[in-house]
């Protein structure tokens, strides 16, 4: 189930830098007026401040790029039911609403502090909130929006955390049918 909340595309400006070209790892096909297809530029936003790194660095870096781009900006929401797994099935029930209204609020949130990142960068694009496990909600959403790229952002969990947890930036780069972009946190110096 997708959910769209805004749905706004525009032409990011132009200038002669080159960082979407490794998007393009097939050859822009022309169109029949003669202008190439633009790169889409697919960015995953959750609430965490390493998910707005990342839509940070695409936003800086495709408002820079010299190709046209269309940026598209994914929430997953999980399902409610996948949260809520214990109880008597009446209890469920009440707990269930409240648990989706409550990752319905989140939702808006997350989408409401991306929208404020793009309008404060003059950059216009898609924003969707789609219900699932993140990992496959993205690989998804790569497919549907023919995306070329795929930009998420780092935990930096270590390799205990992340075999217990998984890892969704791991997940996509190995099954998302585009380049993937993984950003990372800048190290502290000490």
């Amino acid at each position: 189930m997708a959910l769209l909340i805004r749905s706004h595309t525009a032409n990011l400006p132009t200038k002669s830098n080159s960082f979407l070209a490794m998007a393009e790892t097939k050859t822009a096909p022309a169109a029949e007026d003669g202008s190439r297809k633009k790169t889409v530029v697919l960015v995953a936003v959750d609430d965490s401040d390493h998910s707005y790194r990342a839509l940070e660095w695409a936003v800086r870096h495709a408002a820079t790029a010299g190709v046209a781009a269309e940026l598209v900006v994914v929430h997953a929401k999980p399902p409610a039911s996948s949260v809520v797994t214990f109880g008597s099935p009446a209890a469920a029930g009440d707990v269930v609403r409240v648990v989706d209204a409550d990752l319905r609020k989140r939702a808006e949130d997350v989408v409401d502090r991306a929208r404020r990142l793009c309008v404060a960068n003059s950059v216009h694009g898609l924003i969707e909130v789609m219900e699932g496990e993140a990992r496959y909600v993205l690989c998804d959403a790569v497919d549907k929006h023919h995306a070329d790229l795929l930009v998420v952002g780092s935990h930096g969990y270590g390799a205990i955390k992340r075999a217990f947890l998984g890892s969704v930036s791991d997940y996509c780069a190995h099954h998302a049918h585009c380049s993937v972009m993984i950003v990372k946190q800048p190290k502290t110096k000490k």
